[in-house]
Order: structure tokens, then sequence, then C-alpha cells
């Protein structure tokens, strides 16, 4: 199963507000394991991005000038998607700028049936827990050393890692078997024949049995009959 773990930064929290999306980040993930195929996109949103949304990921107007606008990267992003489910941590609010961008480029939305929001698993799997994507990497040993800053490709390779503990974790798949198959030996025992070792009583034990049951005082039922 062809899944897609993805991430989006953006100038604010309301596209109707004229908030934009400046960054994707995806991660390909096939059965639930990364690929290695990723796709990283910095957009230009014809604004500029508020000073406190640098603090969050970053990302400056300046850096952003030379890039290219939704429109002309909206391909590409599409190509690289396809019809796969779309993995997200609070998925309603990437799916909101990316369906507004979508729109405003006169291509269709995403369907909100594609939507797998991995905030709305770790709320189920950990009820009244921190779900944050922070949180969730502390709490299954991921590292996030290097999330310094918000960052839509990191951030969508870490939470490719959550995901995968979130639905069963790394014992369910340590590793594709496609390529390697573990062939378990078979152990034949082999044991030597000896001949039955006798078991009937010798003249001598008979005759020693007969003297014993000569001295008890009652003999035994076997020879009163």
């Amino acid at each position: 199963m062809r899944e897609v773990v993805f991430d989006t930064e953006t100038t604010g929290f309301d596209p109707d507000m004229g908030d934009r999306l400046i960054e994707i980040g995806c991660v390909e993930l096939f059965d639930r394991l990364p690929t290695g195929r990723t796709l990283h996109l910095l957009i230009n949103p014809q604004r500029d991005v508020p000073a406190a949304a640098v603090e969050v990921h970053g990302i400056t107007t300046e850096m952003l000038k030379d890039k290219p606008i939704f429109s002309a990267i909206v391909d590409e992003f599409l190509d690289f998607i396809g019809d796969a489910p779309l993995v997200a941590h609070n998925a309603e609010f990437d799916f909101r700028f990316i369906n507004w961008e979508l729109r405003n480029s006169g291509r269709d939305i995403i369907s909100a049936s594609r939507m797998v929001d991995t905030l709305e698993i770790a709320k189920r799997r950990f009820p009244g827990a921190k779900a944050t994507l922070d949180a969730l990497c502390t709490r299954f040993g991921i590292d996030r050393s290097a999330r310094v800053k918000h960052g839509a490709l990191l951030d969508a390779q870490l939470l490719a890692e959550v995901y995968l503990e979130l639905m069963g974790g790394r014992q369910n798949r340590l590793e594709l078997v496609s390529e390697t198959t573990q062939v378990v030996e078979q152990i034949r025992i082999v044991r030597s024949w000896h001949a039955p070792r006798p078991h009937a009583p010798t003249e001598e034990e008979l005759a020693a049995h007969a003297a014993f049951l000569d001295r008890m005082k009652k003999p035994p039922l076997w020879r009163q009959a």
C-alpha cells in the first residue's frame, strides 16, 4: 500500500485571511516503510512572511523571492502524491491550505476521504496525553535533535516514523522480505539402534522370590487360591 506523509509551512493560520503556503515536504511510504522518495518544495507566497511565522520555521520573505509560485509547482506536487492516502499531523490545517491553493489554481481539491490525521490517531491511542509531534517523538524514542525549527520535509520524515509506531510499531515490519528470505534449517536427529533389554527374571531370581514368599506368615492371595 502506497501512502504519502506530508507537512506544510505557511505565513499564518488562515488562507481565507490572506495567509499562504510557503513550503511542502512529502515522504513516500510503501507498506508503511519509507521508500527513500521525497519531495521538497519552497513556494513564493507573493506576500511578506510575518516575523511571528519566521520565528516558527525560519523561512523569510527574502528566501522565497526567487521561488516559483504554487501554480508553477502544482503538477509536480500532484504527480508525487498520485491517488495515495495523505498522512499529516493536524491534517485539517494542511488540507485547508493545499485545497485553497489548488482551487486558486483552477484544480480539483483533494477529498477529505484521503486524509489520515495522526493527531486524531494519537488522541485515541493516548487519551489525555500530549499529542504534538515533539511529544510523540519523545514517547517513541525518535531522535528529533535536528528539529531546531519547524521544517516541512524534516517534520514529514519525523512524522513518518511516528506514524509507523502509531500503527503498530517496528516489530511488525523490521525489514522488507522481498529481497531476503530466511530459511530455517530442519534438524534431523539420528539415533542408533540398540537391542531391547531382557526383562524376564532369571531362575535364581524366581527361586529367591519363592523363598521370600514361603517366609511370609500370610501367603499372598494368588497362593491362597
